[in-house]
């Protein structure tokens, strides 16, 4: 898809950073079918792209994202297709792809929001934001992979609490359940995003990618098993030519010029 056919998203690239922009600020960015759609394929865009080395995720105007668009009527409803065919294909495309992704939450995420939130690898949160779990409210259940994360980040008590009560989560109190890497000044979230994404474009982009994937492998994997794949992914690591760099500019006592490969 092409960058000027989107329609409810933008992809901008600028020094080597991909921001992928939820851009329905009128609703204050639900996610309706065409939004999943279009996110998808920026998000493959950018898993593809060499010169794209860290993604960040945003919403246009004072929200996030507010979960699903509940005024998009019965196909909406349908939900075991919904969550199979383009919700859990969404998480999955954040989780799997081999680039940092940072979200930078600007204001309020509610539901689906959340967990599209949670799927990134690091959120850096405006100090006015708030997490809403709201499934309760509307009488369903967390999806998109927000149960799991939940239980696995805040313990299974606390997060009965949060998704059974369905309240909100200040920026500050996310920050200290682990959920949110830095909270700022709203007015500052964009620059402090951007330059942390900068740094992590200017890493070596392969061994990000392959830590990526061990961060999200030892989530379930026993000892053994993340022993195994960690010595076949330092295998490959080592055979990059950012890891010649990093060795090359250790010995010489100068800060590396990381590449990319």
């Amino acid at each position: 898809m092409a960058e000027s056919s989107y329609q409810s998203i933008r992809y901008e690239v600028a020094d080597a950073v991909a921001t992928i922009t939820l851009d329905r600020p009128e609703s204050l960015n639900a996610l309706n079918s065409a939004m999943r759609g279009e996110l998808r394929a920026g998000l493959k865009v950018a898993a593809r792209d060499d010169a794209v080395r860290a993604v960040v995720l945003t919403g246009a105007g004072r929200g996030f994202c507010s979960g699903a668009d509940l005024r998009g009527g019965s196909p909406e409803r349908e939900f075991r297709r919904v969550l199979t065919d383009e919700y859990n294909p969404l998480m999955r495309a954040i989780r799997d792809l081999p680039k940092p992704v940072i979200a930078a939450v600007n204001g309020v995420a509610a539901g689906a929001g959340v967990s599209l939130a949670l799927a990134c690898d690091l959120i850096f949160a405006g100090e006015e934001a708030r997490f809403i779990p709201a499934f309760v409210r509307i009488g369903l259940v967390p999806d998109s992979g927000s149960t799991r994360t939940l239980v696995r980040t805040l313990g299974r008590h606390r997060a009965a609490e949060l998704i059974f009560g369905g309240n909100p989560l200040s920026a500050a109190e996310a920050h200290a359940a682990g959920l949110v890497a830095r909270v700022v000044p709203a007015d500052q979230l964009m620059d402090a995003v951007q330059a942390e994404a900068r740094r992590l474009a200017a890493a070596p982009t392969k061994a990000i990618g392959y830590a990526k994937r061990l961060i999200n492998h030892a989530e379930d994997a026993s000892l053994d098993e993340s022993l195994s794949l960690e010595a076949g992914l330092q295998e490959l690591a080592g055979r990059t030519d950012d890891h010649a760099e990093g060795v090359a500019a250790f010995a010489e006592k100068r800060e590396p010029r990381f590449v990319g490969h």
